[in-house]
């Protein structure tokens, strides 16, 4: 029986699902598919029902939500398109890193391949979009970029920013603010668990976040 067209919301899931995983120690949960799509966790549940139904996921209630081939081939290519696009509004509209994702949300399934590959090729074919995440190429592969969480470092490192999770466009406003983007390079100065915060120096300047902001930022070790 053939597999039924993939829908909107087919590809929303499917996206968030890989998502999810691609983030280092992530996973997807009903009640997080739920807050990012706006709906109930009852129709988060029909859905992946549904999804499991047609091929895309293999799921139990309860249980781990696992891409199938289909699934993940799906979650691929809107992945792909969506960070292309991001990268381009950036790019060559001067749009913020804050302001692109629901842009692109509304473009990714709109924009013809045809335009795509141009706006890929005018860019440079670039492996990341703006927010440090890596773009799966033409054949649906994604490069790794080793990184490690920002709390998980210790007082002395030198660090650079590589990766901010996209989700909450008041946090990049937030990071922005206080100077961190991607390529930023700072020095970590102290962990508070106590105080729930992490104070880094950039250029000289003494900077706190708290530390579910830090959880949203990856880093590599700072070169030269």
């Amino acid at each position: 029986m053939p597999r039924p067209a993939v829908t909107r919301m087919v590809e929303d899931y499917v996206t968030l699902i890989w998502k999810a995983y691609e983030w280092p120690g992530g996973r997807p949960a009903t009640t997080d598919l739920a807050e990012q799509l706006g709906v109930t966790a009852s129709t988060v549940s029909a859905n992946l029902k549904k999804l499991a139904r047609d091929g895309y996921i293999d799921y139990e209630p309860y249980g781990q939500i696992v891409l199938t081939d289909a699934g993940r081939r799906t979650a691929v290519e809107i992945v792909r398109r969506h960070r292309i696009v991001e990268t381009y509004l950036v790019e060559a509209l001067g749009l913020t890193w804050d302001q692109v994702h629901e842009e692109a949300d509304r473009l990714e399934h709109a924009v013809s391949d045809l335009v795509l590959e141009r706006m890929n090729a005018a860019l440079g074919d670039p492996d990341r979009d703006p927010h440090g995440d890596p773009i799966p190429d033409a054949h649906g592969h994604t490069a790794s970029f080793p990184s490690r969480r920002l709390e998980e470092t210790t007082p002395g490192d030198e660090v650079s920013v590589v990766r901010v999770s996209d989700r909450s466009p008041e946090l990049l406003r937030y990071l922005t603010d206080r100077g961190i983007v991607i390529g930023t390079r700072l020095t970590v100065t102290a962990i508070s668990s106590a105080a729930s915060s992490i104070a880094v120096d950039i250029d000289g300047e003494s900077v706190e976040l708290a530390l579910d902001a830090a959880e949203a930022i990856r880093v590599e070790p700072a070169l030269g």
